[in-house]
């Protein structure tokens, strides 16, 4: 017993030793694998290992949002560009409100967080900001034809919002150390929310970041700059703080690449530039396109309203409201041609070329058609072919929860004057969440059916015009008896 006793561990011990073997053999021909760093955490190696990058972002105009196309926004298509550079998809995570985005990266809920992040000292102190990649300017909104506040002293006493988190907080709270007598009030909306209010008169000022005040100029072209609060500003993706810096160092090469190869300033024009060379809802310049450019494609868009039995002059208001008439035109989100349409939509149609002239219009032409075609059968003239026209810029499947939200409301839900009241509740985060498609930039096809239909007036009003010249009786001339 005592003998058996005794050889016991021994026998485990080799049995131990045999199943090790090939693992001791491996350390011995690779003894960095004894090193530290073998077992240290490294957010890139993970990364690439479970084939996604997660990032935090927000729903706004200049971040994230989804379209009948897609999901398309500036920080959407930087991190793309990121996450196919690491070889990884990217898989967005979406903040209920911008005052969450860095707590929830401090939990562990993302990689990184990609949002329109100001860099400012208080943040620094809790991640670490990536290289800028814009640079950015607060400003004071107001509206036009109200007071515009000169300096930072001339708001006091004003009524002043801003979104609760956000560095305007922070710098109005700066400026009450030398303003004592300056108030504010911070709230639950997005910035986007407020400078609408301020387009509304509900609003007297607010203070929004130069690039989202580039964007949503385009939807509520009365608002105005007053002045620029403080120096440009930086804005950045943020990382969590902590010795492991591999994707933080992968995204500085990634930012340096993009820069030095002309994409990053590329990606800020096409979706800064046309913002700031919009001309909204410019009736003199429409006038002048009238006679200059139209005279071009006339033909083409009577020839396509008539196959289709649609109003050549409606037809070509949505292709001025789409394009001004430019059949090279190109949004940011990929859209092309003088009707805008979308590469699924125009391999739907069977058009090969979007930016074929031709194409491109009669693709419109019957697309709009069958939108019209698709309404509800309770929906009728005139409200039938505005509610197509809503279509067409966001998509049936959001009309259709502007509508239903519509019916719940207590009102109509197939006249587009109740319709076009609720469907900017897509984007309010009260509203969204409870839709069946989610978040939605509903004001936007509201001020697009209103653009078209004053583009359309004028159109016909010049057209009646033009007839009313070529009467015999603007000529003096009597039509024959017959």
């Amino acid at each position: 017993m005592d003998r058996i006793g005794t050889d016991q561990p021994t026998g485990i011990f080799h049995a131990a030793l045999r199943i090790c073997r090939p693992a001791l053999l491996v350390l011995l021909v690779f003894p960095q694998l004894l090193s530290c760093s073998f077992f240290e955490k490294n957010k890139l190696r993970d990364v690439k290992s479970a084939g996604e990058l997660v990032v935090l972002t927000r729903t706004s105009p200049t971040t994230y949002y989804e379209m009948p196309e897609g999901p398309a926004g500036f920080e959407y298509d930087l991190v793309k560009s990121f996450a196919n550079y690491l070889g990884v998809k990217p898989r967005f995570v979406v903040a209920e409100k911008f005052n969450d985005i860095i707590p929830r990266l401090l939990k562990g809920d993302a990689d990184l967080a990609a949002a329109g992040i100001t860099v400012t000292e208080a943040r620094s102190k809790l991640v670490r900001f990536g290289p800028p990649y814009q640079e950015i300017h607060q400003q004071v909104i107001y509206r036009s034809g109200t007071d515009r506040p000169a300096s930072a002293e001339e708001l006091i006493g004003r009524q002043i919002e801003v979104q609760a988190g956000t560095s305007y907080a922070e710098r109005l709270n700066e400026l009450k150390q030398q303003y004592p007598e300056l108030k504010w009030t911070e709230v639950d909306k997005e910035t986007e929310e407020l400078l609408q209010l301020v387009w509304e008169g509900l609003l007297e000022i607010s203070i929004a970041d130069s690039n989202i005040v580039a964007i949503n100029r385009q939807y509520f072209p009365e608002i105005q700059v007053a002045f620029d609060l403080q120096n440009p500003e930086a804005l950045a993706w943020a990382f969590p703080l902590g010795e492991d810096r591999s994707l933080y160092d992968a995204a500085v090469k990634f930012l340096e690449k993009s820069r030095a190869s002309g994409e990053l300033a590329q990606l800020v024009d096409r979706y800064y530039g046309p913002a700031s060379r919009s001309n909204f809802v410019n009736l003199s310049v429409y006038k002048v396109r009238i006679r200059s450019r139209l005279a071009q494609y006339q033909l083409m868009f009577e020839k396509a309203a008539k196959q289709y039995n649609l109003d050549w002059r409606l037809l070509a208001a949505l292709g001025y409201q789409e394009s001004y008439w430019d059949p090279t035109a190109t949004s940011p989100t990929g859209v092309r041609g003088m009707m805008m349409l979308t590469e699924e939509t125009a391999n739907q149609l069977g058009i090969t070329d979007r930016q074929n002239v031709t194409q491109s219009i009669d693709g419109g032409a019957r697309y709009l058609q069958g939108l019209i075609e698709r309404m509800p059968p309770g929906i009728t003239e005139p409200d039938r072919t505005w509610m197509a026209l809503a279509a067409y810029n966001i998509g049936t499947s959001h009309l259709e929860d502007a509508r239903i939200i519509t019916q719940k409301q207590g009102h109509d839900p197939n006249k587009w004057n109740d319709v076009k009241t609720y469907l900017p509740l897509l984007a309010d985060e009260a509203w969204y969440p409870k839709t069946k498609n989610g978040y939605a930039r509903g004001l936007e096809p509201v001020i697009f059916v209103n653009a078209v239909r004053t583009y359309y007036d004028v159109l016909v009003k010049t057209d009646e015009e033009e007839k009313a010249k070529k009467r015999p009786e603007a000529f003096g001339i009597k039509a024959p008896a017959i």
